[in-house]
């Protein structure tokens, strides 16, 4: 799916979504016009209900556009099946979420492996680069913790290694500090800086908090359904 370098790796051209029909119609995004590059990290923000949750799942293949294109390193999504749409999702895109979406009942490791069971990979193979993906968030010797035994903060770790294992090229993170203290969420605010910096992973992040945006390269504010401003981040932490 990689294009020449030129290409973003994600396009969206006046793109637009309606809820609903007729008089009950929501609009939701009412042409949303955005690119971003390879290797960016991109904090959205905007008040509830300005479209960027609806953005966001429409980047991470969640749901569809009413109208616009969307192109993902150059191939436009909308012409994929849905078998190729879940293609997409599965080797291409990580999602880290406010709630961490793990299996409660399921260890560490066991949480991480998930994304990793749809590949046919082998249990040792699965099971090794589980180990990897725990130990590049500081988890090294929590592999057979539950999350129950684990804090907030060390949760939120699990489910970003779960969401870098199957090495994504773009990392989404919705609200991944909303249920975090303050120094928990600047913990894990370096954690995804520092994949972004060494690995080049791209990074879209929702966010109502300035303090976790100030780490991002960029900010794009959204309001109304459209993009409001779109600008660097000259105080990036």
């Amino acid at each position: 799916m990689s294009g020449p370098s030129q290409t973003p790796v994600i396009e969206l051209h006046a793109v637009t979504k309606v809820y609903g029909k007729g008089g009950a119609a929501m609009q939701a995004l009412r042409g949303i016009d955005l690119r971003i590059e390879s290797g960016e990290f991109v904090a959205v923000m905007g008040p509830s209900g300005s479209g960027k949750s609806t953005c966001l799942n429409i980047l991470g293949c969640l749901d569809t556009p009413s109208s616009g294109t969307y192109r993902f390193q150059g191939v436009e999504v909308g012409a994929l099946t849905s078998e190729q749409r879940a293609r997409l999702r599965r080797y291409y895109l990580g999602f880290v979420f406010q709630g961490y979406n793990l299996l409660n009942r399921t260890s560490a490791l066991e949480n991480v492996e998930l994304p990793l069971i749809y590949r046919g990979l082998s249990i040792a193979k699965r099971q090794a680069l589980a180990q990897q993906a725990l130990q590049a968030v500081g988890l090294k010797g929590w592999e057979q913790h539950t999350p129950g035994e684990l804090s907030g903060g060390q949760q939120q770790r699990v489910a970003i290694a779960r969401a870098i294992v199957s090495e994504p090229a773009v990392l989404f993170a919705d609200e991944p500090t909303g249920n975090l203290d303050t120094s928990h969420s600047h913990e894990i605010m370096e954690l995804i800086s520092e994949l972004n910096r060494t690995r080049g992973l791209t990074i879209v992040m929702v966010t109502h908090e300035l303090e976790m945006a100030a780490y991002a390269h960029r900010v794009v504010n959204f309001l109304d359904g459209r993009v409001h401003t779109d600008q660097q981040n000259k105080v990036a932490v």
